[in-house]
Parts: C-alpha cells; sequence; structure tokens
C-alpha cells in the first residue's frame, strides 16, 4: 500500500482507488477522543462536549495541530482540566486514547501526541 502526503491530505493507494485523509479530519478525531477522558473539560477555544452537541463538531479541528509526514502523525493539542484531577495521569490517558482513536479510525502510524494544558476549569 502506497502512502503519499498532497495538500494537507494524506492518500492512501488501495487496489480499486485512493483513500485520501484530510488533517482536518484526523484533528477531529484527536479532539473528539481527548474529549472523552475524565478530567478534560474542554478543547482550548473552550470547545466542551455540551458544546458540540448544541453546535456540532465544525470548528473542532482548530485546538489540535496535524503534522503528517510520511504517512507518520504527530499531534500537538491544547486542552483545558478540570481543577483536581492529577495532570500526568489525565495527559497520559488524552495521549493514548488519541493515538489508539486516530490509528483505529485512519490506519495511520501516530508517532507523537503532544498534550498542552492550557488552563483549568474551576468548579461551579
Amino acid at each position: 500500500m502506497e502512502k503519499e502526503v498532497q495538500n494537507n491530505t494524506l492518500t492512501k493507494a488501495k487496489g480499486i482507488g485512493s483513500v485520501k485523509i484530510a488533517d482536518d479530519v484526523v484533528a477531529k478525531i484527536a479532539a473528539l477522543a481527548a474529549l472523552e477522558i475524565d478530567g478534560v473539560s474542554a478543547m482550548a477555544g473552550n470547545y466542551t462536549s455540551e458544546t458540540i452537541e448544541k453546535v456540532g463538531p465544525m470548528n473542532l479541528q482548530k485546538s489540535s495541530k496535524i503534522f503528517l509526514n510520511n504517512g507518520k502523525v504527530r499531534v500537538d493539542m491544547s486542552i483545558l482540566m478540570d481543577y483536581s484531577y492529577n495532570i500526568p495521569a489525565t495527559s497520559k490517558k488524552v495521549q493514548d486514547k488519541v493515538k489508539n482513536s486516530i490509528e483505529s479510525m485512519t490506519g495511520l502510524e501516530v508517532t507523537d501526541v503532544n498534550v498542552r494544558i492550557a488552563g483549568i476549569t474551576m468548579p461551579e
């Protein structure tokens, strides 16, 4: 299977055609996966799971940056965490969930998931 990166998309050649995956799609997968982890209150830019349910995941990919290089993916993302959660443990869960989600949904190899804690959300 041949992999080729062009214009922010990854092309995977198959026997009967090709599949092109835009980096915005990978970014949405990463953001949605991160929001599934307990302790992650929102993506940077205040995209919460409640906001996504109301308005849809239109600009969710803006909180994650995707870098494609020879069929390998590096993810840089910024999240907001709930107060009182362990930052290293929660970040590790985010990294594992994002990596597994991208690899299982796209077949791409994820080399790095870099998580930046952009803030802490205080309870109301």
